[in-house]
C-alpha cells in the first residue's frame, strides 16, 4: 500500500491527513511537533467538520524518527518552518516524491535539497483547528499539483498523488506547468491577508471598504507584473477571485490575522516579500507590497515588545 507522510498538522495539513487516512487507500503518517494535537489525533482520530465531515485515524508522532520510507510526503507546516522540519523528517523521504501545498512562494527551493523529487502544489481550501484531534474547514476548493522544475517529480507520481487526493475528496488536479495556479493563490493572499491582519476585519468586512478594495486592486497589479516578467501565465484572475471570496468566505479570517491574534510570526516575507524579492530579480518594482510587508514587521515587532513589557 502507498504510504504517505503529512509534514505540519495545522489546519491544512490536518486536511489532508484526515482526507487521505479516511479514504483507506494509502497508509497515512502525520508528523507535528504539537504534543496535544498529536495525542487527540492517536486517541480519537482526525476529524473534519465544517464544509466537511470527515473522521480519518493517521499515524501521528512527535517524533520524525518514527516515520518509516514513505512513498509521498505533504509539506504542510508554515513557510518559516520548512527548514527545520524538511531536515527532521528527510529520512523518510530518500525515494518520495515530496510536495508542498505551503502559503507563498520559496518553499520548494528550502525543500529541494533535502530529497530526491519535489512537487510544486497550491491549495485552496482554508480553515482553523477548533480544539486537538478537530479542524474546522471553512472553505472548500481545488488542490493543484505539477513537477518543481529544478528537481521535479514524475509525472506519473504526480498524477498517482493527485488522483489519491481527489478520491479522498480533496479535489486536485494535476498539471505539467503548476506555477500559474501556485501564483495566483500567492497574489490573492499577498492582496487580501495582510489587510486582514493590520485591521482586525475578516475578508468580506475588508472588501467591503473601498479605500481597502482598491489597495487590494493595486497589489495584485503589481503581482501581475512580476508574473509576466517571468513568463508565467496565471491560471485565473486574483482580482476575480478576491471578489469570489467575498461571496463564499465573507467572515473567514485569514491566517495571517489569526497568526497575529495568536501572537505568532506571520509568513509575510514569503507572501509579499516574496513578490518583492521575485520583483527585484526581475527588475519590477513593488513599492506597494513593499509598504505592506513593513507595516506587518512593524505589527509583529509591536506585539513581541507587549508580550515582553507583560512578562517583564
Amino acid at each position: 500500500m502507498t504510504r504517505v507522510a503529512i509534514v505540519g498538522c495545522g489546519a491544512i495539513g490536518s486536511l489532508f491527513a484526515a482526507h487521505l487516512a479516511h479514504s483507506g487507500e494509502c497508509e497515512v503518517w502525520a508528523y507535528d511537533v504539537n504534543r496535544t494535537h498529536v495525542d487527540a489525533i492517536n486517541a480519537n482520530g482526525l476529524r473534519v467538520t465544517g464544509v466537511g465531515d470527515v473522521l480519518g485515524r493517521p499515524r501521528a508522532t512527535t517524533d520524525p524518527g518514527e516515520l518509516p520510507a514513505c512513498d509521498f510526503a505533504i509539506v504542510a507546516t508554515k513557510a518559516m518552518h520548512t527548514e527545520g522540519a524538511i531536515a527532521a523528517t528527510a529520512h523518510a523521504f530518500a525515494d518520495a516524491a515530496v510536495c508542498t501545498v505551503q502559503n507563498g512562494v520559496g518553499n520548494e527551493e528550502v525543500i529541494a535539497p533535502h530529497v530526491p523529487r519535489v512537487i510544486r502544489g497550491t491549495t485552496f481550501p482554508a480553515g482553523k483547528i477548533v480544539e486537538p484531534g478537530v479542524v474546522q474547514q471553512d472553505t472548500g476548493g481545488d488542490t493543484t499539483i505539477g513537477p518543481f522544475e529544478p528537481r521535479p517529480a514524475s509525472m506519473d507520481e504526480v498524477r498517482a498523488l493527485a488522483g489519491l487526493l481527489d478520491r479522498s475528496g480533496m479535489a486536485t488536479k494535476a498539471l505539467d506547468d503548476a506555477r500559474g495556479a501556485q501564483w495566483r493563490k500567492v497574489i490573492f493572499n499577498a492582496a487580501t491577508n495582510p489587510l486582514g491582519a493590520l485591521t482586525g476585519l475578516t475578508h468580506g468586512q475588508a472588501c467591503d471598504v473601498p479605500p481597502l478594495r482598491e489597495l487590494m486592486r493595486s497589489l495584485v497589479a503589481e503581482g501581475r507584473a512580476v508574473c509576466e516578467a517571468q513568463g508565467i501565465v496565471l491560471d485565473a484572475d486574483p482580482d476575480a477571485l478576491i471578489d469570489h471570496a467575498r461571496e463564499v468566505a465573507y467572515l473567514h479570517k485569514a491566517s495571517m490575522l489569526q497568526d497575529v491574534e495568536a501572537g505568532r510570526r506571520t509568513e509575510v516575507d514569503w507572501l509579499n516579500g516574496g513578490i518583492v524579492r521575485f520583483g527585484r530579480e526581475h527588475g519590477v518594482p513593488t513599492p506597494g507590497h513593499e509598504a505592506i510587508a513593513a507595516l506587518i514587521h512593524g505589527l509583529e515587532h509591536a506585539r513581541l515588545r507587549a508580550r515582553e513589557e507583560a512578562v517583564a
